[in-house]
């Protein structure tokens, strides 16, 4: 993933939820996927998916029971 697209993943993140705590990272040695963070807080990772030149990006979130129960 380019830093072009990471920047725009970032900008869409903030535009469509309307904030700016949105932070998107390059992953040290990955590069078909970068890291989301809101604030300083490690939340997801989007990857990036070509199929047949067709290019869609896809957000994984994990939460774990434990933080449902803390909230």
């Amino acid at each position: 993933m380019t830093e072009f697209e990471i920047k725009q993943l970032q900008d869409y993140l903030n535009h469509k939820f309307k904030t700016d705590k949105f932070i998107a990272k390059k992953r040290k040695s990955i590069d078909d996927s970068c890291e989301i963070f809101i604030d300083d807080e490690f939340i997801g990772l989007v990857y990036i998916e070509d199929d047949e030149g067709e290019v869609s990006y896809q957000f994984h979130m994990t939460i774990l029971k434990e933080d449902l129960l803390n909230s």
